[in-house]
């Protein structure tokens, strides 16, 4: 027997919804890439690491707000109308996940980038530095999917 079919197949209805539902929970780098370019302003890029981490990379147009200090009081002048894309390190890291999860449970649209900067940089994407969010200014880089 199939190693691949042993734990059973879904229909394609129901691989539908499930790919639908990722792709309203996640993003890309390339995805994201291209609407930081285009300036939408309804996305939001909330780098959930630490302050130290954040300085010392993060995706130009980012915010800093590290995932522990989200609350009530620290979004409380947030737009709900927008939609905040969370970023952390990468896949060995749960940054991005605590982030939208918090940010979801107070009542933000949210998304989480999938691979974090780790993903954004294998990709070939430019990393801002320091305190300033920076702007990610032309997409020299052509997705291949």
């Amino acid at each position: 027997m199939s190693a691949v079919l042993a734990s059973g197949l879904a229909t394609a209805s129901e691989s539908a919804q499930f790919f639908a539902a990722q792709l309203q929970f996640r993003t890309d780098a390339a995805d994201l890439a291209a609407d930081l370019i285009a300036a939408q302003a309804q996305i939001v890029v909330i780098d959930t690491r630490s302050t130290a981490a954040y300085q010392a990379g993060h995706i130009p147009g980012a915010v800093s707000v590290p995932h522990r200090t989200m609350t009530v009081e620290s979004t409380a002048n947030w737009d709900r109308q927008l939609v905040y894309v969370c970023y952390c390190d990468g896949i060995g890291c749960n940054g991005s996940t605590w982030g939208a999860y918090k940010l979801a449970k107070l009542g933000f649209q949210v998304k989480e980038l999938i691979g974090g900067l780790r993903y954004w940089q294998q990709d070939g994407y430019a990393v801002a530095t320091g305190d300033a969010a920076g702007v990610l200014m032309a997409n020299t880089i052509d997705c291949e999917c």
